[in-house]
């Protein structure tokens, strides 16, 4: 999974933006920030060697070294505590609200929790746009949402 974080002043949190990944090669990094990272931006990453060339990419790059988890939890400070708190965020809420979910349909959960993070400001937001983005597409097949790869036949109208 792959994380970026808008950081509006010290600490807050802006919109974010969530993906499940095949891997982590520099491509698969670099076309996940080409789509969602505005060119130019500053992107702080953990370290991994993968996010080479972001700086020819057109982004202001700034590295910094991740501490290992052990030293993580004995409350040294992560180096992205942005992207690490929307981590947090969405386990607290795919574990509270729907006790966890099965990889083929992480990618609709994120969309759902980047969709209510980005809306959380304006409580009515959520329902007008999803009220005008229903009006305006036909209905998603039960198979669509499950990815149909796990199902077989359906059962038939008895």
């Amino acid at each position: 999974m792959l994380v970026a974080v808008e950081k509006r002043g010290r600490t807050t949190t802006g919109r974010a933006r969530m993906a499940v990944i095949p891997d982590f090669r520099k491509e698969t990094l670099l076309g996940f920030l080409e789509d969602n990272v505005e060119p130019g931006s500053t992107v702080y990453t953990d370290g991994l060697k993968s996010f080479t060339g972001l700086k020819e990419a057109g982004f202001q790059h700034v590295p910094r070294s991740q501490p290992r988890p052990t030293d993580l939890r004995k409350g040294v400070k992560s180096v992205v505590p942005l992207a690490d708190r929307a981590i947090g965020n969405l386990q607290q809420w795919l574990l509270g609200t729907h006790h966890g979910v099965s990889r083929d349909q992480l990618q609709v959960y994120l969309d759902e929790f980047v969709f209510r993070h980005n809306r959380r400001k304006t409580p009515m937001a959520p329902f007008q746009t999803l009220l005008g983005l229903g009006a305006g597409h036909k209905p998603t097949k039960y198979e669509e949402i499950r990815g149909a790869s796990d199902l077989g036949e359906p059962p038939s109208a008895g």
